[in-house]
């Protein structure tokens, strides 16, 4: 969804993680890690600044659905990609997963391999932070793996020069993004809830979209509130929006099909698009009106990404 993080930013990550080996994971161990689905509940574009970076106001939680990133021992740091969206992924110096373990080894004077395996399930190019997330699940993972260590403010520089997006990933617990992802705060908790999510197979580039982006910024508006159920959640991100569909919908007409379907399911509470698009998503209370939602989807558009899965609200972003 953000874009691409500009070099030399430090940002400030809220909770702060930990960044040395944990006591029961032994260094050089295989071992798989969850890169779930970043979803922007809202989020309003406040301003430009002059190095031409939006400033952000949103809410991002994250989805118990999502890609997986593996390391095991090798003699030197290389990525294999698997999974149903591998096709036309680059496993080269471009991937954000490969430049996050070679950043890491560089800033801790690491010099051990990896062998990464990244499998991917989440549609690449779609508004929910794929790549992010991934980035940000190699270096969780590769820290333990290799027990490395960095001081925070280290790491949250090294994330966000990685892109704007790695820093709540790597934080991995809902939270209010501001600024142009580098500055976090915790988020009320969140009530149980389900989400489907539709991507209808149209990968639309962030840049793109921002650039689409036209008309006055908004106003930043986090509430500190707890949402006392999953309705009250939803009334209060109606009083919020997407700054960005408009823009995506000029590159991609297929987004409004995507919320009409969304909108006319059964039980929906909420549907919008999640960062830059293509991919959208409705708010339910319960499992079953999701599960039935998201069939019905699929039966209606058989060609489109579809998934129902609940709102990760406490912290368990590195554990669905």
């Amino acid at each position: 969804m953000a874009e691409p993080g500009p070099a030399g930013r430090q940002a400030t990550t809220a909770p702060r993680r930990p960044t040395t080996v944990p006591p029961h994971t032994a260094a050089g161990v295989a071992l798989s890690l969850a890169a779930p689905a970043k979803i922007n509940l809202y989020l309003h574009v406040t301003g430009r600044r002059a190095d031409g970076y939006h400033e952000l106001d949103s809410l991002v939680a994250f989805a118990g659905v999502g890609d997986s990133v593996a390391v095991a021992p090798a003699d030197h740091v290389g990525l294999t990609i698997d999974g149903p969206f591998a096709a036309g992924l680059p496993a080269g110096a471009e991937n954000l997963v490969l430049k996050a373990a070679q950043s890491l080894a560089r800033a801790a004077g690491v010099s051990a391999g990896a062998a990464i395996t990244l499998t991917k399930r989440l549609p690449p190019a779609s508004g929910i932070g794929g790549g992010s997330a991934d980035a940000a699940a190699a270096l969780r993972a590769l820290i333990r793996f290799w027990e490395a260590y960095l001081d925070n403010p280290s790491l949250e520089r090294l994330a966000l020069d990685l892109g704007a997006d790695v820093p709540v990933c790597l934080a991995g617990r809902a939270a209010f993004v501001a600024g142009v992802g580098e500055r976090l705060t915790l988020a009320p908790p969140l009530p149980p809830a389900w989400l489907v999510l539709v991507n209808p197979g149209r990968a639309l580039a962030t840049a793109a979209v921002f650039a689409a982006r036209g008309g006055p910024f908004s106003a930043p508006a986090p509430f500190a509130e707890t949402p006392a159920d999953t309705a009250h959640l939803a009334a209060l991100l109606k009083a919020r929006r997407n700054d960005l569909t408009e823009a995506a919908l000029a590159e991609a007409p297929v987004v409004a099909d995507v919320l009409a379907a969304l909108e006319a399911a059964p039980g929906a509470l909420l549907a919008r698009m999640s960062g830059s698009g293509a991919t959208c998503f409705a708010l339910f209370a319960n499992e079953a009106a999701a599960r039935a939602a998201a069939a019905r989807i699929l039966a209606a558009q058989g060609a489109w990404w579809v998934a129902a899965a609940p709102l990760l609200n406490d912290g368990r972003a590195a554990e669905f």
